[in-house]
């Protein structure tokens, strides 16, 4: 999660640098995409729910570098993160989809049922 919130922080730096608004949607679709290559099957389950949260608080991360030294700070910190996630939204559906439909391949619907096992208090099947 920190490795997706790390890419999306400086991809928004440099997209606001470069003017490239595209780069926040590319890395977090990319970011999303290794990650649920990357993690550990136990941990999908966790990881499906994640991306959203990594976002928008990559997004507040970034807002505040960007607005720091301003004035009106809060509002200029609401404006931008109103406008950041509105233009990344399709970015964000596409990557969450893309994780979910990676982990149902890596053994989510495993997890699903061992975590139901967990909370109904039966051993794991294994």
């Amino acid at each position: 999660m920190l490795a997706i919130i790390a890419a999306c922080v400086l991809a928004a730096l440099t997209a606001e640098a470069t003017g490239w608004t595209a780069l926040n949607g590319y890395m977090f679709v990319t970011s999303c995409v290794v990650a649920a290559l990357l993690v550990r099957p136990g941990d999908l389950l966790s990881l499906t729910v994640s991306p959203p949260l990594a976002y928008f608080t990559a997004a507040v991360l970034a807002e505040s570098l960007l607005t720091l030294g301003s004035d009106g700070f809060a509002r200029g910190l609401a404006i931008g993160l109103g406008t950041r996630l509105a233009d990344v939204a399709p970015w964000l559906f596409l990557g969450t989809a893309l994780v979910l439909l990676i982990a149902v391949f890596r053994g989510l619907p495993a997890n699903f049922r061992d975590f139901s096992d967990q909370l109904n208090g039966r051993r794991p099947r294994r």
